[in-house]
């Protein structure tokens, strides 16, 4: 008797400059598609009240986050308002192991990262602004932004959308309901196929 095999899942990838809807899609991407779930990172920040270990983040401490990076075991990481934050490899595999599909929030560099590791099973989508100028009101309409941090998230915007082309695909966000359809469907296709 042959043993059958487990399907292996599958990483669907997200990358696009702050201020592109990136979250607002994912949410609604998410919504449509039930058997993709997103990505739990790992970070070194204190637990808040109500959330749970490997349900939220990974909670680690400084040490064993820097351990990890130390051997390797971070398909992307980043430090930033004082705390580490990370994509575990050995967490992905667990999850794609058990044949789930999983959505993943990275940074373009990260991305690329991850489809080095799983290039068979990956799926990198970059999310574009209509130009770089929508992309200046969509930031400045949040009213969290200074003078100085528009100019630095404009600048890390330019930076990045040098890197789509190294994209699997790439939607441009001039229209929500139509990205949200439009990513819906590249997912859907993806997932499909076998």
């Amino acid at each position: 008797m042959v043993e059958e095999r487990k399907q292996q899942g599958k990483l669907i990838v997200f990358s696009a400059p702050s201020g592109t809807g990136k979250s607002t899609i994912a949410k609604l991407v998410l919504e449509r598609i039930p058997t993709v779930r997103f990505s739990v990172s790992a970070t070194t920040r204190q637990k808040r009240a109500g959330e749970s270990d490997g349900v939220n983040y990974y909670f680690l401490s400084k040490e064993e986050f820097e351990e990890r990076i130390r051997t390797g075991g971070f398909i992307e990481h980043e430090f930033f308002f004082g705390n580490h934050y990370g994509t575990l490899l050995d967490k992905t595999h667990d999850v794609i192991d058990s044949g789930a599909n999983i959505l993943l929030d990275l940074d373009v560099k990260g991305a690329l990262n991850l489809k080095k590791i799983f290039p068979d099973n990956s799926l990198l989508l970059f999310i574009k602004p209509p130009d770089m100028e929508v992309l200046k009101q969509r930031l400045q309409g949040r009213q969290s932004e200074d003078e100085a941090s528009l100019s630095v998230r404009m600048e890390r915007a330019r930076l990045e959308l040098a890197y789509a082309d190294r994209f699997d695909k790439v939607v441009v966000n001039d229209d929500l309901e139509k990205a949200v359809e439009t990513i819906t469907a590249i997912i859907t296709e993806f997932l499909s196929n076998t």
